[in-house]
């Protein structure tokens, strides 16, 4: 009898090379009303698209599978107009960004949202490029919102994660409210210099037809880790939620002259959104936990912030990594505002 690998990471998939095809597939079955796709093309789309060009700005996203409800779960009325998904974990190319900027984008013009990942940054700019010097209006925002590399850590700099959700949230309100492209871009990059998010991870995540990683086996955990399993601050023994949770707010929060990097600090009275994602296998009663140690953290002495509002759930995942990334958002009437602005997306219809 053939011996079993016990180390076998058991997915419900086909043939891993036709997962994202497939999954555009079952998205499109549960959305017929308002999901369509580009023919031949994993790009996802508003099926009023065409209607709004010219009434308001465009809205494009994208990046590698396998984070979902991220982006193709926010492609709806108040947020996304169009997603373009690349392979698991792997950039869209330039033809399909180029391809969905071409469908989406009228008079109005059209902003692309993207999280920093050298392959997402080329792939969206050169697309950006193309699209210019056919006339069209196409700006640029970049989320960099991870607070796990320092500033000056890296050629390639903070990388984007859970925020980037806020931001699509936040521009997509401002687009439906009928700004001007400049302005929904304004608001949007004000969203992005005013958060911080890590993630805290007790398992590594499998790309489906790949080996499973020994890397946090046992108790071992890692504060930092990124969506695609990137290295982050250090590894450690598990311990009590509190603990943790504390410790990753206050990397976030902490000043310079506290030790910190300055990634987000907060005076007091500060109005907060607060953003508890989970990485894709942690359960729901697991994230309540973080979310009460959080609230108590960020409004008790010394931070003394005020948590206006509070969304939990899987926003952007890591395939089956066990975790959790918390994000903090800096907000203010106008961006309370465009939060609580609806939507019917799939992703944050039951979260947000």
């Amino acid at each position: 009898m053939a011996a079993i690998d016990k180390r076998r990471v058991k997915k419900l998939i086909n043939d891993p090379k036709d997962i994202v095809e497939e999954a555009v597939e079952g998205m499109l079955l549960s959305h017929p009303k308002t999901l369509t796709r580009l023919e031949g093309l994993h790009v996802i789309l508003r099926t009023d698209f065409d209607a709004l060009k010219s009434k308001q700005i465009a809205l494009i996203s994208g990046g590698g599978s396998g984070h979902e409800p991220a982006h193709c779960g926010f492609v709806a009325d108040g947020m996304l107009t169009a997603a373009v998904l690349g392979g698991v974990f792997a950039s869209p190319s330039v033809a399909s960004i180029l391809a969905a900027i071409r469908a989406v984008t009228g008079p109005r013009g059209s902003l692309l949202i993207v999280k920093r990942y050298t392959g997402d940054l080329l792939n969206f700019g050169m697309a950006r490029e193309q699209a210019l010097s056919e006339g069209m209006h196409v700006e640029m925002v970049v989320v960099a919102d991870d607070c796990a590399l320092s500033p000056s850590k890296g050629i390639t700099g903070r990388r984007g994660v859970a925020g980037t959700v806020l931001v699509h949230k936040i521009a997509g309100a401002a687009a439906a409210a009928g700004l001007p492209l400049l302005d929904v871009k304004r608001e949007a990059e004000e969203a992005i210099a005013n958060m911080g998010s890590l993630g805290l991870a007790l398992s590594v995540c499998t790309v489906p037809g790949s080996e499973p990683s020994v890397r946090l086996d046992g108790d071992t955990i890692e504060m930092g880790m990124g969506i695609h399993g990137e290295e982050g601050i250090e590894r450690m023994p598990l311990s009590p939620v509190n603990a943790l949770v504390e410790r990753m707010v206050r990397i976030i929060v902490s000043t310079e002259e506290n030790g910190g990097h300055g990634y987000l600090p907060l005076s007091p009275h500060q109005d907060i959104a607060l953003l508890v994602n989970n990485m894709g296998a942690t359960p729901a009663i697991e994230l309540s936990l973080v979310v009460r140690r959080a609230v108590k953290v960020l409004e008790e002495p010394p931070i003394l912030a005020r948590v206006c509002r509070i969304f939990v759930g899987p926003f952007m995942t890591s395939l089956e990594m066990a975790g959790v990334s918390i994000t903090i958002l800096r907000v203010q009437t106008q961006t309370l505002a465009r939060l609580d602005a609806s939507s019917t997306a799939p992703g944050c219809r039951v979260h947000m």
